[in-house]
């Protein structure tokens, strides 16, 4: 049988949770199981306030309005991730500058950033590629001497650290994804993180179609209408249902993908230090969430012959992001800034293995043979 690349975490107790959301008769945003999600959120990681939302993309778009994007405005971003990053700040008429990625982490280079910056910026948003941190001292220092708004996209980082500071925390506006392919999952699903109590409220308006409901339910105002532009971003309680029986027993899925990502890593990174191939690079300020275990093959060719033979041995691994600044969007909404060293080159040597909460030794073994088998037929 095929070893799925990814199966979606199921704790075991969200039908159950499901069902009650149900009986509530409060299905909608904001219920019960909505509010115990964002509870758990805020006091896990510190914050101040956090918001379920109907997607991590939802939650970049709450971003970009936050941050008041207008046409013409210029956001710094990596060219190496999801278009959902590049998408929120499009749709506020903002300008695209890619920004070269570091080989090591993946993640945008800090020591670039700076030189990208116009005066027409106006954000700077990172990504935390495979839950290993940005260099965040670097750009948060840049971002105050520029006076610009921080975007943590903590898409792949839900749990993951820098300094002893969980991502999702040091950024002005922080964004988490509970899609199915993520550490916990809602099936689609995303939560907001504030640094600052101070914009809570715009995030409820633009949350809640640019109402002020919000504040109708806690009794602080009569009646509720229509304040500012906003859109529908919150999630049914019965996915938050589902995503709080994962919250219940954290320590279990994070301790289980991360008994994966060490044995992989075990196995692996003698190899890596051979030359057959590079392994994930984690910085001591870091602590990563297991997010993902990669492979650097040594070129296109290579990897693609190692994806195809992982497949007829029945392991199904995938390669990750075609850059957005090669993209037919990229070219018209944004630009690259300086020279794509490592951007498009890393891009096309990565393979990501299989790793999910669940998956088996058996499984876990038949992956990592089916990779030396590859370098011993080489």
């Amino acid at each position: 049988m095929m070893i799925d690349f990814n199966i979606p975490p199921f704790a075991g107790t969200e039908p159950e949770y499901m069902k009650q959301a149900a009986l509530n008769r409060k299905i909608c945003g904001d219920g019960p199981f909505t509010k115990k999600c964002q509870a758990w959120i805020s006091e896990k990681f510190g914050l101040p306030a956090s918001f379920l939302t109907t997607s991590g993309t939802s939650a970049l778009e709450m971003s970009a309005l936050l941050c008041d994007i207008r046409p013409g405005d210029e956001v710094i971003m990596p060219s190496y991730t999801f278009c959902s990053t590049a998408d929120a700040f499009v749709l506020r008429g903002a300008s695209l500058v890619f920004v070269d990625i570091r080989p090591d982490t993946m993640n945008i280079d800090e020591r670039l950033i700076e030189d990208a910056i116009t005066e027409r910026t106006r954000a700077i948003v990172v990504v935390h590629y495979a839950g290993v941190a940005c260099e965040m001292d670097t750009i948060m220092d840049i971002a105050r001497r520029h006076s610009l708004f921080v975007v943590e996209d903590a898409a792949q980082a839900f749990g993951s650290s820098y300094k002893d500071r969980f991502l999702g925390t040091i950024g002005d506006f922080n964004c988490f994804s509970f899609h199915e392919t993520k550490n916990f999952s809602m099936g689609e699903g995303g939560a907001l993180a504030l640094r600052d109590l101070a914009y809570r409220d715009r995030a409820e308006i633009y949350r809640e179609k640019g109402t002020d409901r919000s504040r109708f339910f806690r009794g602080q105002v009569d009646k509720y209408t229509w304040q500012d532009y906003g859109s529908s971003y919150l999630p049914s309680d019965i996915n938050a249902a589902y995503l709080w029986a994962e919250l219940e027993v954290y320590d279990r899925i994070y301790g289980d993908r991360m008994r994966t990502w060490n044995e992989y890593d075990r196995v692996f990174r003698p190899l890596a230090g051979e030359g057959l191939f590079e392994v994930p690079s984690v910085p001591a300020e870091c602590c990563h969430n297991a997010h993902m275990y990669y492979l650097k093959a040594r070129d296109l060719g290579e990897r693609t012959a190692l994806i195809r033979h992982l497949k007829e041995n029945g392991v199904l691994a995938v390669f990750h992001y075609i850059p957005l600044h090669s993209s037919p969007a990229g070219l018209r909404f944004g630009r690259f800034f300086g020279e794509d060293r490592y951007t498009t080159r890393e891009s096309e040597r990565l393979v990501r293995l299989p790793l999910y909460y669940g998956l088996s030794d058996r499984d876990r073994g038949r992956v990592i043979e089916a990779v030396l088998s590859f370098y011993r037929r080489a």
